[in-house]
């Protein structure tokens, strides 16, 4: 069975609305103030050739389909990218044009069930700020690769609105990479911390 990773760019205080600068947030583009460095590419190229589809929201989807389609790389990366299965969630999105793209509507958590069933490798999920709420509503989050950088906006979207009850989460492993810091993290199903 394969597992949901939600894996995101996110400032200290927990936001993680639009790190790349192409949504319009007024703090938008953050994560380009700092430096992942060769560590942090290796990671996000090491996780993209290990999944096996990718999962995203309608407004991710689109970036993603606006820019992966022209590029290249040297290591595989925007191959893998391009080719890979691709399902967006979306009440609205008429079609979904890039290549190997699926239109979720109806039923995302029995969907994304049955896509752990039948995907083999990971099902990687970005951005997506709605659709990882609904995930994590429904106890569909496997593990969180989060990626943290050295600002606090103090204001924003966050990974972890305010649920209104405590998640435990068990860190399985954190390193450097460059100026951010990598959290790798689990739900602590049953698990007493």
């Amino acid at each position: 069975m394969s597992k949901v990773i939600v894996s995101e760019f996110v400032t200290l205080d927990g936001v993680f609305e639009d790190p790349g600068g192409a949504e319009g947030f007024a703090a938008g583009g953050w994560a380009f103030k700092f430096s992942r460095g060769p560590g942090g590419d290796k990671f996000k190229l090491d996780e993209v050739m290990a999944a096996g589809a990718l999962l995203l929201g309608r407004v991710t989807y689109q970036g993603f389909a606006a820019a992966w389609p022209s590029r290249d790389d040297d290591g595989g990366f925007a191959s893998k990218m391009n080719s890979m299965p691709k399902y967006v969630v979306s009440t609205t999105l008429e079609r979904a044009d890039w290549n190997n793209s699926t239109v979720i509507r109806g039923d995302v958590p029995g969907t994304v069930r049955g896509l752990k069933e039948q995907t083999d490798g990971d099902i990687l999920v970005a951005g997506s700020a709605s659709l990882v709420q609904t995930l994590i509503q429904h106890d569909l989050v496997d593990e969180y690769r989060l990626m943290v950088f050295p600002v606090i906006l103090g204001a924003g979207k966050r990974l972890f609105p305010d649920p209104g009850h405590a998640a435990d989460l068990r860190i399985t492993q954190t390193s450097t990479a460059g100026e951010t810091i990598i959290v790798i993290c689990e739900p602590a199903r049953g698990e007493t911390p």
